[in-house]
């Protein structure tokens, strides 16, 4: 019996010691100073079954590094997102890149309604209460 109390009080302990463990060590990094412009790089010839994933300025020690770009294993059915600054309220936030079945990743780029044309600039530009979509003639506010 007092084996069994031993082994249970491990198991509890081991348990919380694995629950106070981190499960992600992802932070979020912005910056009041805008990163330098991204800089000019030759790409290397196509490799079948690859993609370029271009360079990008990290955040180390307290300043802006170049990561170089380089080639990744393709995933069929997903997107290649690249790392990058995105202005916010006046800071630098770092969005790291990655795979996402969606082809654009941010709101700025998506297209709710599939017709290629992204959501920022699907509007009626006309004003004559027919979205661009559905409009003969986007660009004239007299036809219908």
């Amino acid at each position: 019996m007092m084996k069994r109390k031993l082994l249970l009080t491990a198991l509890a302990a081991a348990t919380i010691g694995f629950g106070a463990l981190p499960v992600s060590a992802a932070v979020d990094i912005y910056l009041d100073v805008a990163p330098p412009a991204p800089r000019y790089e030759v790409v290397p010839a196509s490799r079948p079954g690859y993609v370029w994933v271009p360079g990008y300025w990290s955040w180390d020690d307290g300043r802006h590094v170049w990561k170089r770009g380089h080639y990744v294993r393709e995933r069929k059915g997903y997107y290649w997102h690249p790392s990058r600054w995105e202005e916010r309220h006046g800071r630098w936030y770092f969005v790291q890149g990655g795979w996402n079945r969606e082809r654009y990743a941010s709101n700025r780029y998506r297209d709710s309604d599939h017709d290629g044309i992204p959501n920022r600039y699907d509007r009626d530009r006309d004003n004559d209460g027919v979205p661009n979509k559905y409009d003969d003639a986007p660009n004239n506010p007299y036809r219908r």
